[in-house]
């Protein structure tokens, strides 16, 4: 039997096309990004783990398929094997203003060096170009998956977290700092060469988490919003006026959530921000600090206020997370780990397709 698992074919505004489930020979696949092609080929690539589950086990990147707008998904293939001292993983993919696709990943060696790199490429993919460092200095620096984004003016910002170590042995992870320090980088030249925004932020009071796992967004009125998540009940904010140069102190928004990522990206044709996340705001039912349920929500505020709910996942023993965003001409498709306690929390991708009309459409 496939590993593959199609959901069943139909017309509904909100469908699982595909689980992609833990084996023997890969106990996880998670954290990927979408792309379209110019033929109209929908790719996604994704880490698929061969040698464990942990964040830290071997991994490669692979790439599925699809040319029916994500209701069908071929086989994996692989594009990156495994060059890393431990492993390759959290991809993000982007079409340039260029016309070239860009392909961002962490390259991970160690607690003492976990860095994200870019490449690009002319063909669709077909080939990919040498790759490039983003983040100079030596340390572990996480980039999650589909967090990158190209600005209307052209410069490219990624969001990370630094992760501090306490001692000198790379494999210890006693001495692994878990609060994350948030850090932007921008490039104007597609990648060939980065600078570090003048101002990074650590968490506003103690908390295990520090700000981890950042992500970005433009608005429409050409500000940044960028948030991390916490251990304290919320997701936290800042903002950019200039283009990610300089950041505000972090804020908790009105994303109440567990210590659990978030994915936001705007609309098509439209000021509105999508969100992805854990709501524990009371919305819906929730067991604490746990990554469940998974819902969907429309601000047109700029994330100050968020309505249209939209329960997607609801298990309490779910396991929610890590979620790729990606718009075709009547749906988004989302892609997110999907475990429970049988299969492990990241253990297994799920990918589901959901019309844009569902989405906006009011509670009745």
């Amino acid at each position: 039997m496939s590993l593959l698992t199609a959901g069943v074919l139909s017309a509904a505004e909100n469908t699982v096309v595909l689980n992609i489930e833990p084996s023997k020979e890969n106990p996880r696949n998670s954290e990927g990004s979408f792309a379209t092609l110019k033929s109209g080929r929908i790719v996604f690539y994704y880490t698929q783990f061969y040698g464990g589950g942990a964040d830290n086990a071997p991994a490669r990147i692979v790439c599925i398929h699809s040319d029916d707008q994500g209701r069908t998904w071929s086989q994996p293939r692989t594009v990156v094997e495994n060059d890393g001292g431990e492993n390759v993983m959290s991809i993000s993919l982007l079409r340039l203003k260029s016309g070239k696709l860009a392909f961002f990943y962490l390259l991970k060696n160690s607690l003492h060096d976990c860095r994200p790199y870019i490449r690009l490429s002319a063909d669709e993919g077909a080939t990919w170009s040498k790759p490039v460092l983003v983040v100079p200095a030596p340390g572990y620096f996480v980039l999650n998956n589909d967090r990158v984004i190209q600005l209307s003016t052209g410069r490219l910002v990624v969001p990370a977290a630094f992760h501090r170590s306490k001692h000198d042995d790379p494999k210890n992870w006693k001495g692994f700092d878990g609060r994350g320090i948030a850090l932007w980088y921008f490039s104007d030249d597609e990648g060939q060469t980065w600078s570090e925004a003048a101002t990074w932020w650590a968490a506003p009071q103690h908390c295990s988490s520090g700000l981890q796992e950042p992500g970005v967004v433009e608005l429409a009125d050409g500000k940044l919003f960028s948030w991390a998540r916490t251990t304290l009940g919320a997701q936290y904010g800042f903002t950019s006026a200039d283009r990610g140069k300089t950041w505000t102190a972090p804020e908790p928004t009105s994303l109440k959530s567990p210590c659990s990522p978030a994915s936001i990206e705007r609309l098509p044709g439209s000021s509105d921000l999508l969100v992805v996340f854990n709501d524990h705001s009371g919305a819906f039912e929730f067991p604490k600090n746990k990554r469940t349920p998974l819902v969907t929500a429309i601000s047109a505020d700029n994330g100050r206020t968020w309505s249209h709910r939209k329960l997607i996942e609801n298990d309490p023993e779910g396991w929610y997370c890590y979620t790729a965003i990606h718009f075709t001409d009547d749906a988004v498709l989302l892609a997110y780990c999907a475990g429970d306690k049988k299969v492990g929390g990241l253990n297994r991708l799920r990918l589901r397709r959901i019309s844009l009309d569902w989405l906006k459409a009011s509670q009745p």
